[in-house]
């Protein structure tokens, strides 16, 4: 760009598995413009400045050569080594967690979203406060200083925290809200897919091949953060539900965990995970990891789920194709961009939903007659005798439907 007005940026962090590139990227999708790279030894940080003496005096010439406006460290800094750190250098710094947390504040477009982003916000931002008081409001615009930020700066600590209170109360009500949506879902018996996986790795652009639904898609980190949910039809007349959740990332701050989880309960709610990895990464693996690892602390290790490697259409090299398809589980190779493989995809799922049959016993009220239906349709039916209030059945169906079907277990 010959006129960039971009906010000038060097990034600060070890090379290890990537982190700068990521970071890098992060910074662009702020709308920053990366200048320069430090590069730091994996040593034991100063707890004052982060930094060694050499490396900081290093950053020092970085900032006055390159003219940069903000230093970002990709590791988490106390508030004391942020303080110390601006003193220094006479630039704005931030680390990881600030520049995330500031990209979903401009990402952020529903009222939950933005619920969830300004707890997250004013949780990173309520220990920042020591020592600053009021003369934060210095922090006068750019990365790291939107969203809640520009009009919470001059609370203390006590407002700030009755403010995380009502936002807790209103997030406890967005999760009351969306069991009652879910409950005219579970009353169509559909099976829910969800898709989940590192952000970027192309999980709307598969939403969309899917479904056909209009949905944004963007080359960026965290187009997407509120979850998407749209009918789903197989050629065998299977009917679902997609579900298309927030990207994750590496490091992902815990307040952001925290306060996106009534929008990962989704993934709680789905009997199928589609885990989206970008084959052409060159991170993939740290990438895949990413996401088992957000299921472990979710305690969903054990729900089914299909590693869906995706934008194959960018991979040249068909060893590592045949290699990536061989090393993670029921693992398809597609590109949603293409359609390729998709069709695979589709008869993978189908199978997965149906493979595992259950039988038992059911008694569906007349009240509830349509699910007599479903039973008949979905199922095998053994046994069937009509009674005073209805009907009994002993049934074989998949167990997906077992399961959906519950409450009518005898």
């Amino acid at each position: 760009m010959a006129n960039d007005q971009r906010e000038k940026a060097i990034i600060a962090g070890s090379e290890e598995e990537g982190s700068l590139d990521e970071l890098a990227a992060l910074v662009e999708s702020a709308g920053g413009q990366v200048v320069e790279r430090l590069v730091l030894r994996r040593t034991k940080p100063d707890p004052a400045f982060f930094l060694t003496e050499g490396k900081l005096w290093e950053l020092k010439k970085l900032v006055g050569a390159k003219d940069a406006a903000l230093v970002v460290f990709d590791e988490e800094l106390t508030p004391v080594q942020t303080r110390n750190l601006e003193e220094e250098v006479a630039v704005k710094i931030i680390d990881r967690t600030g520049l995330i947390l500031d990209i979903f504040a401009q990402r952020a477009r529903t009222k939950e979203a933005k619920l969830q982003v300004e707890k997250g916000q004013l949780e990173y931002l309520l220990p920042r406060l020591t020592g600053e008081g009021v003369n934060l409001s210095r922090l006068a615009g750019g990365m790291g200083t939107r969203g809640p930020g520009e009009t919470k700066l001059e609370a203390d600590r006590q407002r700030i925290r009755a403010r995380i209170a009502v936002l807790n109360r209103r997030l406890k009500q967005v999760k009351a809200n969306r069991r009652l949506q879910r409950a005219p879902r579970r009353r169509l018996s559909w099976p829910v897919l969800a898709l989940f996986g590192y952000t970027n790795a192309g999980k709307s652009t598969l939403f969309r091949c899917l479904t056909g639904a209009d949905v944004h898609v963007e080359d960026r980190l965290f187009s997407t953060l509120d979850p998407t949910f749209r009918r789903l039809t197989f050629p065998n007349q299977l009917e679902t539900l997609l579900i298309d959740t927030v990207g994750l990332i590496r490091k992902l701050p815990h307040q952001l965990v925290d306060a996106f989880r009534a929008t990962l309960e989704e993934l709680y709610e789905a009997d199928l995970l589609l885990h989206v990895v970008n084959l052409a990464s060159p991170y993939m693996e740290e990438e895949y990891q990413a996401g088992i690892e957000l299921l472990r602390e979710l305690g969903l290790e054990n729900k089914p789920f299909i590693t869906v490697l995706n934008k194959r259409d960018l991979v040249q090299n068909e060893f590592t194709l045949l290699r990536a398809v061989r090393a993670f589980p029921h693992a398809v190779a597609i590109s949603a961009r293409t359609g390729a493989g998709v069709d695979e995809l589709k008869n993978k799922i189908v199978a997965m939903l149906s493979a595992h049959v259950d039988r038992g016993a059911f008694f569906i009220p007349f009240t509830e007659g349509g699910y007599l239906a479903l039973l008949h349709e979905k199922g095998k039916v053994h046994t069937e005798e009509y009674r005073a209030s209805g009907v009994y059945l002993e049934v074989e169906l998949p167990r997906i439907w077992a399961e959906r079907l519950r409450q009518f277990r005898v």
